[in-house]
């Protein structure tokens, strides 16, 4: 054997250790996050009418340092929400997999869904773009809890955004549940519904055009929730800015 062969150190393994499974990884994420919360940002939620039980106070912009690490896995995204901790179920939004969604899970932790953050940032990031999310809307539209109903127009608003092949007459239906629920007056649920009708009334000029004559309708309605989602809408899609965005639309 020649010299230097005999004298080379043995090449170090580039093998990477095994993976730690869902329950490890979520135990390692809650340590994570517990070494960063401050009172500070508890503090802040409130303000912000963000009331959760075990609140760590960590922000988002941290949070999403953490999601790089981790990556998209949905077995860790149900034991993220198994802790129960509010940032871990922020983050179980931001690693899950749309595609492994079920209807069951959305149903569980929907009933489960204790303040505005994470029914919007749960609909928004993760569930609009599952294929259970049309279905979604249209049951959750009636349902009496607060939360469940809100994360219906949550979700029909961010399919606005996501959803870039839907035609037209899902938004046209998605018009029709706006209108029949605008009556709740329930803080989180007419804030919903009116970002619904905002963002449908954004999406394109004939939409916009649909949108707008029902936020004038609700305008003229007896009832103050109705009149309340139809007046603030109806100052957005009505606005310069909206309108020369859609007449480049119509340009093109």
């Amino acid at each position: 054997m020649p010299e230097a062969a005999r004298n080379r150190k043995p090449a170090r393994s580039k093998a990477k250790p095994a993976p730690r499974d869902a329950a490890a990884n979520a135990a390692y994420a809650v340590k994570w996050l517990q070494q960063r919360g401050t009172e500070a940002n508890r503090e802040g939620l409130a303000r912000y009418g963000i009331v959760a039980k075990n609140v760590i106070g960590v922000s988002v912009g941290t949070m999403r340092i953490l999601v790089k690490e981790l990556g998209h896995d949905h077995a860790l995204s149900k034991a993220l929400w198994k802790t129960g901790y509010y940032e871990a179920r922020m983050l179980s939004a931001m690693v899950g997999e749309p595609q492994r969604v079920t209807p069951a899970e959305m149903e569980r932790y929907a009933k489960t869904f204790d303040n505005w953050a994470i029914c919007d940032t749960m609909t928004f990031v993760l569930w609009d773009r599952s294929p259970h999310a049309w279905p979604k809307v249209r049951e959750w539209s009636t349902r009496d809890e607060e939360f469940v109903k809100r994360a219906s127009f949550a979700m029909l608003a961010s399919l606005t955004v996501h959803d870039k092949s839907a035609p037209d007459e899902r938004y046209l239906e998605g018009l029709r549940l706006i209108e029949r629920e605008a009556t709740d007056n329930r803080n989180f649920v007419k804030k919903a519904v009116n970002w619904a009708l905002r963002s449908i009334g954004k999406r394109t000029p004939m939409l916009n055009k649909e949108a707008i004559a029902v936020a004038r309708r609700l305008s003229d309605s007896d009832d103050a929730a109705s009149r309340w989602v139809g007046k603030d809408a109806l100052r957005e899609l009505t606005s310069p800015a909206v309108q020369r965005r859609l007449s480049r639309k119509r340009a093109r």
